[in-house]
């Protein structure tokens, strides 16, 4: 393409919105389902129960140590789809561009999302692009819907939580939040901490044939203590957290130090938290350490009476609620 940025012509429907797509979108994603000609395309699907889910990305800055939101979004959407069980085959994906977005940095984060969609298995296999006027988005705004198949009699989900069930995570929290807001550089704060963004799909999956398995979900918006509140809410139980057993990256506890976060709330975009009944945790966390990302797993807590609150056990030995999440301490994350 020989345009430098993107103008208002790039979304009208004619030739400039014609070579966008040819020249970015097509030339990075393009497989055999993706005919940008067509209303609709044909999916062929295997047998199992079809899963579908929907998700947006508007993070600042696009791109940051570990990621960028073309990354981000294949993740995000491809996790969703594995925490519930199922297995990732296709994404659709809608484009929000706003005016002035530099072609090249376009190029980065599409190529950037063509990539990470190759290493999990999925396809790109319809969108839409759009192009909002200078001053109404926030550069690139990335929506998208993951579909998947789950096998027949796999049943997750907080409805089969018990009393005296584990918590795991499959690795340290925080990181990604963390890593966005160091890569703003707000605060005169640098480092060289990377975003965790990743696929869980290895994680989850090695999870599905173990006894006792009961609910996953990935942390995201509002971190680890947002699924324990999702959690407590669901089944009137209490969630009650082992301070010394939460693994934190040293630099992600310094930087929440020195601003006053709390890495328990912040996004994770490649970890999984898991609940299992009492007698298989132990096992459930050894797959975990055995696998890549999940060196560092833990069992960080157990569902205990009815309370349908989040509480902590602290390092000297005391106990402490976790509220809710109020305020959006991040803007813009994920």
């Amino acid at each position: 393409m020989e345009d430098q940025f993107v103008t208002l012509a790039h979304g009208n429907g004619g030739r400039y919105m014609r070579e966008l797509i040819a020249g970015i979108f097509v030339r990075h994603l393009a497989n055999p389902q993706l005919d940008v000609a067509a209303d609709a395309v044909y999916l062929a699907m295997p047998p199992g129960d079809l899963m579908i889910t929907t998700d947006g990305f508007t993070v600042e800055p696009l791109e940051f140590p570990g990621g960028d939101i073309g990354s981000l979004a294949v993740h995000g959407t491809v996790n969703d789809l594995a925490v519930a069980g199922a297995t990732p085959l296709y994404l659709t994906l809608n484009t929000f561009i706003e005016e002035g977005l530099e072609i090249s940095q376009l190029d980065r984060l599409i190529q950037s999302m063509a990539h990470a969609a190759q290493s999990c298995g999925v396809n790109v296999v319809a969108g839409d692009t759009k192009v909002l006027r200078r001053g109404e988005g926030g550069g690139l705004y990335l929506a998208t819907t993951g579909i998947g198949i789950r096998r027949p009699g796999l049943r997750l989900g907080v409805d089969r939580i018990c009393a005296g069930d584990k918590i795991l995570v499959s690795g340290p929290v925080g990181d990604h939040g963390t890593a966005v807001l160091l890569a703003r550089e707000e605060f005169g704060l640098s480092g060289d901490l990377a975003s965790d963004s990743a696929s869980v799909f290895v994680l989850a999956q090695a999870l599905w044939d173990q006894p006792g398995l009961r609910f996953t979900r990935d942390p995201t918006r509002g971190g680890l203590v947002t699924v324990m509140h999702d959690i407590a809410h669901a089944t009137g139980l209490t969630v009650r957290l082992e301070e010394n057993a939460i693994p934190v990256h040293a630099p992600v506890r310094g930087v929440c130090d020195i601003l006053g976060y709390d890495p328990l709330y912040l996004a994770c975009e490649g970890r999984v938290v898991a609940v299992v009944s009492e007698e298989a945790a132990a096992r459930a966390c050894d797959i975990w350490r055995a696998l890549p990302g999940g060196e560092a797993a833990a069992i960080i807590g157990q569902l205990s009476g009815i309370g349908a609150q989040v509480v902590m056990q602290t390092e000297i030995g005391g106990e402490r609620l976790l509220n809710e999440l109020e305020d959006d301490p991040l803007p813009r994350i994920c």
